[in-house]
């Protein structure tokens, strides 16, 4: 079995939580807040509440990873709290159902982007996709120091590509040809929509929760897992509400609503044509940083899994601190997905199907696992404890519980074939019993 070592500097994890959570879904979701805000007050106020919510995990998450640094993270603490199979179950589903699905989700979007600057015939974003989840894989595969160097640049070019989008839309002309609009004169929609709201703004706050997979490899993780979740919190909601500011003094609220591509149709304005072009490079840079980052930490439990079950004891093979193994079931997954993909015709929008329901219901149990925790080992050293026990994590496992309900009602056939891959974990959980038995 092949070890995994504390290699990551607090900067490194840094990285790594913005790399994955900065990713498309800031060029995208914007202009569906802005259409069901009402007014510009309450959509800036709704992307600091999703940070504020976010933060709100992120210390209930602190806790877990600091007390239990393990490399599986989510599959470690609900093995530890409700048992072996919930544990199983999660570490399947993550398997092939939601990291696999993540980076499939993300591949697409990378291939939307690029054919739209080199088109490779009539599944160009497909053959994009497939490109890049290999040569990300392969890089990863060269070791821990090459994701990680990797990731630092990739992060560093993702967050000045967004700085220079806001400094143009606050600094630039607006909708109306003249200095950009002030907030008080922005075009106000008629109504708002609280709930459909958040299930966007929740959605390009996602990704930080995967700090807990790389617990285990974080120097002075005690310490440093804090501080990354924190500072990358306040980070990204910063960017977020910079971000939707200029896009406001720019376009004004109502052609935001009305926009398809709304970071694009800012640029545009500023810069012509070329402002559109820059913007697929801005968002293809974005994607592959979060497809870098969702690929490094998506092995990690894998490797958990080869560790504890004999049936999946090939996943914890690999060389030099690397979970070889790992990286190539999880590349090869990922690519039957975007395969499945690719024949629905909806790429993207099926893979978000694909993963949320999953997402939530585990989510969910996390934050459970912490009160069961808690409770039943309340003499364990625990370095940082959630801030307002219980509060903060009932209202964190209330948000999943909602967002849970919401990714049901609303996800297409896309999310029943999720449920379903979930349950087939049930059979494939006997199996493995019975082997090890």
């Amino acid at each position: 079995m092949v070890e995994l070592k504390p290699t990551l500097s607090l900067v490194d994890t840094i990285a790594i939580i913005v790399g994955v959570v900065v990713g498309a879904s800031i060029f995208q979701t914007p202009s569906v807040v802005a259409a069901n805000a009402g007014n510009v007050g309450f959509a800036l106020l709704t992307w600091g509440f999703g940070g504020v919510i976010s933060l709100i995990g992120a210390l209930c998450y602190a806790e877990l990873a600091t007390t239990y640094p393990h490399p599986g993270g989510t599959y470690y603490y609900l093995r530890r709290a409700l048992g072996s199979s919930i544990g199983f179950l999660f570490a399947w589903t993550r398997m092939s159902v939601i990291q696999t699905g993540s980076i499939a989700l993300l591949a697409f979007v990378f291939g939307d982007y690029a054919s739209q600057l080199w088109q490779l015939g009539i599944y160009s974003p497909s053959i994009y996709a497939t490109i890049a989840i290999v040569l990300l894989t392969g890089l990863n595969l060269l070791g821990v120091r090459q994701g990680k160097q990797t990731q630092n640049l990739l992060a560093i070019a993702q967050v000045l590509g967004l700085i220079v989008v806001c400094a143009i839309g606050l600094l630039g002309v607006s909708s109306q040809g003249t200095s950009a609009l002030p907030l008080d004169q922005a075009t106000n929609t008629t109504s708002s929509n609280l709930g459909l709201m958040m299930v966007f703004v929740l959605l390009s706050y996602g990704g930080w929760n995967e700090a807990a997979y790389i617990s285990a490899e974080v120097r002075d993780g005690k310490r440093n897992i804090v501080r990354a979740l924190v500072w990358s919190i306040g980070i990204i909601t910063a960017l977020y509400l910079l971000v939707n500011l200029a896009l406001i003094r720019g376009l004004g609220l109502t052609q935001m609503a009305a926009s398809q591509a709304v970071i694009a149709d800012l640029m545009r304005l500023n810069m012509g044509e070329a402002g559109a072009a820059l913007t697929s490079v801005l968002v293809a840079i974005a994607t592959v940083c979060s497809l870098n980052a969702t690929i490094l930490t998506g092995a990690r439990t894998n490797y958990a899994l080869g560790r504890d079950f004999s049936a999946f004891s090939f996943l914890g093979r690999g060389r030099e601190h690397t979970p070889t193994n790992a990286l190539i079931v999880q590349g090869a997954i990922a690519l039957l997905l975007v395969m499945v993909g690719t024949f629905a015709r909806r790429g993207f929008e099926t893979m978000v199907d694909y993963t949320a329901p999953a997402f939530w219901f585990f989510f969910l149990l996390s934050g459970i696992s912490l009160f069961v925790l808690r409770r039943r080992e309340p003499n364990i050293n625990r370095s940082f404890k959630v801030p307002f026990y219980p509060l903060t994590p009932l209202a964190f496992c209330a948000i999943c519980l909602y967002m849970l309900q919401a990714s049901l009602a609303y996800t297409g056939w896309g999310g029943l074939l999720g449920v379903v891959v979930l349950l087939l974990g049930l059979p494939l959980l006997w199996w493995t019993q019975k082997v090890s038995n």
